[in-house]
């Protein structure tokens, strides 16, 4: 069982900055496609980015792209997401999403092991 977790994460102005983590447990859980998605109060979850495993190939929605960065931190054993300028429209909770096959980089269904989520509040 892999075990994710987050870190990071708040509250943050419009145009300020965030750094999320998102860690395995265990360091031999380690060689898994992570994927970042956000929910908000009465939306549906959405995908935010992707990253494969060691990081050859990365996504982002269309609404974070030029503004997030998702990488992997190989010495903490997991990937971290940098939100820059953010938006009001970014508030919610996110969470992290790994496994070792995803088809599907932009579906959640694909996703097996989840972290804990954590809240952003950007105030305009």
């Amino acid at each position: 069982q892999v075990q994710l977790v987050q870190t990071g994460g708040g509250l943050v102005t419009a145009g300020g900055s965030l750094r999320l983590s998102c860690a395995a447990s265990r360091r031999t859980d380690s060689n898994y496609h992570i994927g970042w998605f956000r929910q908000a109060p009465g939306r549906d979850q959405e995908f935010v980015a992707f990253i494969s495993w060691p990081g050859r190939n990365i996504y982002y929605a269309d609404s974070v792209k030029g503004r997030f960065t998702i990488a992997r931190d190989f010495a903490k054993n997991g990937v971290y997401l940098q939100m820059n300028s953010l938006k009001p429209e970014d508030t919610g909770v996110y969470y992290c999403a790994a496994d070792t096959t995803v088809p599907d980089p932009y579906d959640e269904r694909q996703y097996t092991y989840w972290g804990q989520g954590t809240q952003v509040t950007v105030s305009s």
